[in-house]
């Protein structure tokens, strides 16, 4: 359905892509920006995986690339497209005001820290839904169906070794079994709001790449899981790559009139960090004197458990 090819994109595409704290820059040079990875740097479920579990590369993404952002505000960040004065939002006022509307996928990851960073990503159909498939009855289901089904796709392309060790080289996992998401769903988008920090276990994990985040390249991809062999091969719906993002390029955002943004996000009690980390300490120096790389398990091992995600993670 989607065609990278920039030169075909709509101008106001292009404008979008532009625009922000955080640049749209060519994948294999993006510090401190993001990009659009290679849909076949993903393996996802081949045609024939309910029989012969073989995974094939992800092809073409379903979706376009449509924007980022890094943003930091008061509250934790959410309900971020019902804003009608967003850029986004805007975007699609002012450049198709009439008419068949192209449709918004947001995927707002809220980090948890002190300074409520959210890392957003947008992706944009402009074609219809294919009556029917998987995005139709994602976008018309419940939220049930969509707990079941969104799934992330996580790659470290580049890091030091203690997050790799922590993450796993890639990680797969069915957000909502493991992560509480809120969705948010309108006539022209659908925003996913996905609070890492319902997660002690991964809270902890995004504490510690937090901490390297100027040194990361972190590709991830969502998708909606194929549960049955007729839904098979597994589609992409868009892919980002985000690299060394620096924290001072978080834009501060201000909060709507009537604060509906969330809650305040609380601290993580500092001697439970501490107990993490003596763990993780724990976890690294046992692996070293064993002298085997995959003797321990990653630490995002049991988010994974928790997503159901069969896939597990690859070291």
């Amino acid at each position: 359905m989607a065609n990278l090819d920039g030169d075909n994109e709509p101008e106001w595409i292009k404008r979008v892509k532009s625009e922000g704290s955080i640049p749209f820059l060519d994948p294999d040079n993006c510090s401190n920006g993001w990009a659009s990875p290679p849909g076949n740097s993903f393996m996802v479920r081949g045609p024939e995986y309910f029989t012969t579990k073989v995974k094939v590369p992800g092809g073409e993404f379903l979706l376009k690339p449509l924007g980022f952002d890094w943003i930091k505000g008061p509250k934790k960040i959410s309900d971020i497209l019902n804003n009608p004065k967003h850029r986004i939002r805007m975007a699609l006022q002012d450049e198709t005001p009439t008419g068949c509307k192209p449709f918004i996928w947001a995927f707002n990851l809220q980090v948890p820290s002190k300074e409520n960073f959210s890392a957003v990503v947008y992706f944009v159909g402009l074609e219809p839904v294919p009556e029917g498939s998987l995005m139709e009855q994602f976008l018309k289901g419940d939220d049930a169906f969509r707990t079941k089904r969104l799934k992330l796709i996580a790659n470290i392309v580049k890091g030091p070794w203690i997050v790799r060790k922590a993450v796993g080289e890639q990680a797969i996992c069915v957000i909502g079994r493991a992560l509480t998401c809120k969705y948010c769903i309108a006539d022209d988008f659908i925003e996913v709001d996905v609070d890492i920090g319902s997660s002690v276990i991964a809270n902890a994990i995004v504490h510690l790449a937090y901490n390297y985040i100027s040194t990361l390249t972190v590709d991830l991809a969502f998708l909606i899981e194929s549960q049955t062999q007729s839904e098979l091969p597994e589609r992409i719906l868009g892919a980002v790559r985000f690299s060394e993002l620096q924290t001072s390029s978080a834009t501060l955002i201000e909060m709507p009139s009537n604060g509906n943004m969330g809650e305040f996000l609380p601290s993580f009690p500092s001697r439970l960090w501490k107990s993490f980390g003596n763990s993780f300490s724990h976890l690294v120096q046992a692996d070293t004197q064993d002298g085997s790389s995959s003797s321990s398990p990653s630490l995002v091992k049991e988010v994974v458990d928790n997503g159901l995600s069969e896939e597990g993670t690859k070291k």
